[in-house]
């Protein structure tokens, strides 16, 4: 199965491609966006997030680019999970569009694609403990908490705080 684009009353989402490095160069140079991930990146760290990224594109799985009314927002992944059957939700916006109900709408379409398009069994998302928004975003499109946990620093800042937290749904729980 290839990444098809996706759609929502209000975004538009697109498999990433190599053409939406600038997108993600600008997004990933916002501290305030970085602030709970690794920290700012430069272009050339941009683009080789981009490279990994579609990489794992397939299966219905990768990222998309989500455009609102012709202009970028941000993007929305579903990752290969940790076993077969799963898959990690991630999203990332410009701060222009937060609050607005995004991240929240996006999920919840990469959730019903992740469930009746691609069959797996289970979605679930991580952030860092402090970040109390994506939490919020993540137990409004129906995920649950089930467990903290200290992250690889490789996920972090030198010298941020790493706990972490992890919410999930199963295809069962999501119908």
């Amino acid at each position: 199965m290839s990444q098809p684009i996706l759609r929502t009353e209000r975004i538009r989402l697109v498999p990433l491609s190599a053409g939406h490095l600038e997108h993600l160069a600008e997004l990933s140079a916002d501290p305030e966006v970085m602030r709970y991930l690794a920290g700012v990146l430069t272009r050339e760290q941009a683009a080789e997030e981009l490279r990994k990224t579609l990489a794992y594109a397939g299966g219905g799985l990768g990222c998309w680019a989500g455009f609102v009314e012709a202009g970028f927002a941000g993007f929305w992944s579903l990752r290969p999970g940790e076993s077969a059957g799963q898959a990690e939700l991630g999203y990332r916006l410009h701060r222009r569009h937060w609050r607005k109900g995004f991240a929240k709408e996006g999920g919840r379409e990469l959730l019903r694609h992740a469930f009746r398009d691609v069959g797996l069994d289970r979605v679930y998302a991580r952030t860092a403990a402090a970040n109390k928004g994506s939490q919020a975003t993540m137990a409004a499109i129906g995920l649950r908490h089930v467990r903290d946990f200290v992250a690889d620093p490789e996920y972090f800042s030198p010298g941020d705080d790493r706990h972490a937290v992890e919410y999930a749904i199963g295809r069962e729980e999501w119908a």
